[in-house]
């Protein structure tokens, strides 16, 4: 999710198809930069590592990510390092798959709620609500998610709305907005997710 304009999103792939083994962006417009991500599937639902390096507004920073949802794709457990011209942080997200979270071992009550982990500095992250909540065309969902900034490493919730469209050239459409960023999209979907290209911000070359 990127705060930057109105943007649309295209993920290809078969339906049920099975996580690729590696995937990978290229980002651009709204930043300069890369994105590599190495899905795995466990037997109690998948992890996700990856690795984003960009230039925005003139600040360089890196992020290291390892994600692992539950077989209903919420967000058990993120682990996120981040290196900028304010050093390196690390930061720990744990929860218990029912709406509360631990920041760094410490509860983190202003997360309440949400079920997903979100990176601002990730083009990958938006596949996990909409692989979570498995809407129906006409039906609609908040999807509150615990956002991670891409400089600071500082997390807040962050409201977001997603509503499944009529679908369009044999892909998934959802109308998607997350108002406090002034944000509003259009995604599409096929299969997992992991084949985005996302205008204005990212677009996979792998």
């Amino acid at each position: 999710m990127n705060q930057h304009g109105l943007s649309r999103v295209v993920i290809s792939g078969a339906p049920g198809a099975r996580l690729p083994v590696s995937a990978a962006w290229r980002h651009e417009d709204a930043r300069a930069g890369f994105e590599v991500v190495f899905p795995c599937t466990l037997e109690d639902g998948h992890r996700f590592e990856g690795d984003c390096a960009a230039v925005e507004a003139g600040e360089p920073w890196a992020i290291r990510y390892e994600i692992i949802v539950d077989p209903r794709w919420v967000t058990r457990r993120a682990e996120v390092t981040g290196l900028s011209s304010r050093g390196v942080r690390g930061v720990t997200l744990d929860h218990d798959g029912a709406g509360r979270w631990l920041v760094d071992g410490a509860p983190a009550a202003h997360l309440d709620g949400c079920l997903d982990v979100d990176l601002e500095a990730s083009a990958f992250t938006n596949a996990l609500p909409v692989n979570r909540l498995g809407l129906e065309v006409g039906e609609s969902a908040k999807a509150p998610a615990a956002w991670v900034r891409a400089l600071d490493l500082g997390i807040e919730p962050l409201a977001q709305r997603y509503r499944r469209l009529e679908d369009g050239g044999g892909e998934a459409r959802y109308a998607y907005e997350a108002p406090a960023l002034g944000f509003a999209a259009e995604l599409r979907y096929h299969g997992l997710g992991l084949g985005t290209d996302y205008p204005g911000v990212a677009v996979r070359v792998l």
